[in-house]
């Protein structure tokens, strides 16, 4: 495991290397929140696989500098990150809120990006039907910002959820702390009951709050606020993989993406929730990265 610190406009990028040094690269964007670690319980699959897996912090999460998050911004970091380790050609990943950002690369850099593969990741708020009504007053508001003043937006989105955020932070450096239950019992008891599943979810929250949570404000006003693309640009086969019991990001956002993207190929687990990458990342690694 091999980590780097990358240059991007003055800001520092942190980015961690897994799986097999010498293998297919795969860059993988991590939830919400998240940290370049996110990846890191699939290192022995990955090298036996013959992966490379790559993976960073976004802006304000882990060791990166903390600043504004948007898509845009997001395809830069990846840009320069595969600059910086030599890859021209590689695969995207994304759990989650990482989504739209693995999306973007895909749609900004059709020339590199070879294929993309998205669990559990929610499709654009302002085009999916139905969306919006999950949203809060709060949130609404803060929408109404977006594009002008997307700080204004990310303040709303702060001082909107601070109870939850707060009692994020207060569990962050407890491992013992019950939060895996609460959020994951109902929809992926089978994954949460394996100590090694446990130890990852907890290594990576533990490393995604490291500087706190302002992060997490930043990517709502990214996948939850206007998207910088059309998800009809990305070029790249992207498969999509979601559980029917997954209460995050339910199954209908893998079948609006599937609908309005190029090409798409959905899978949906029966009886599985949110957390498909721990148990089924093996099958992921194999589908980005063969050749055929």
């Amino acid at each position: 495991m091999t980590e780097h610190v990358v240059h991007v406009s003055e800001r520092s990028v942190a980015v961690h290397e897994s799986g097999d040094p010498a293998g297919t690269p795969l860059i993988h964007f991590h939830g919400t929140p998240g940290s370049r670690l996110e990846a890191d319980f699939g290192s022995p699959l990955a090298e036996r696989a013959g992966v490379r897996v790559i993976g960073f912090d976004r802006p304000g999460y882990g060791r990166s500098d903390a600043g504004p998050i948007s898509q845009d911004g997001i395809v830069r970091d990846v840009r320069a990150i595969a600059d910086h380790l030599g890859v021209e050609r590689f695969a995207v990943s994304a759990w989650s809120g990482g989504a739209a950002f693995a999306l973007a690369a895909a749609a900004a850099l059709p020339d590199r990006v070879t294929r993309a593969g998205v669990s559990g990741g929610l499709a654009p708020f302002e085009r999916m039907p139905g969306a919006r009504d999950a949203l809060n007053p709060n949130d609404l508001e803060a929408l109404s910002h977006l594009p002008a003043d997307p700080a204004r937006a990310a303040a709303l989105f702060t001082a909107g959820n601070s109870g939850f955020l707060d009692a994020m932070l207060s569990v962050r450096d407890d491992e013992a702390a019950p939060w895996i239950d609460w959020m994951w019992a109902s929809s992926d008891a089978a994954v949460i009951a394996d100590p090694a599943a446990r130890r990852a979810l907890f290594a990576n929250f533990h490393e995604a709050l490291r500087q706190g949570t302002d992060a997490i404000a930043w990517d709502n006003v990214a996948f939850v606020g206007p998207w910088d693309f059309r998800v009809e640009d990305v070029r790249a086969p992207v498969h999509l993989w979601y559980g029917d019991r997954d209460e995050i990001a339910p199954p209908v956002n893998g079948r609006w993406l599937a609908g309005h993207l190029r090409e798409a190929h959905l899978t949906v687990y029966a009886g599985e929730g949110h957390l498909l990458p721990l148990a089924h990342w093996a099958e992921m690694l194999r589908v980005l990265t063969s050749a055929g």
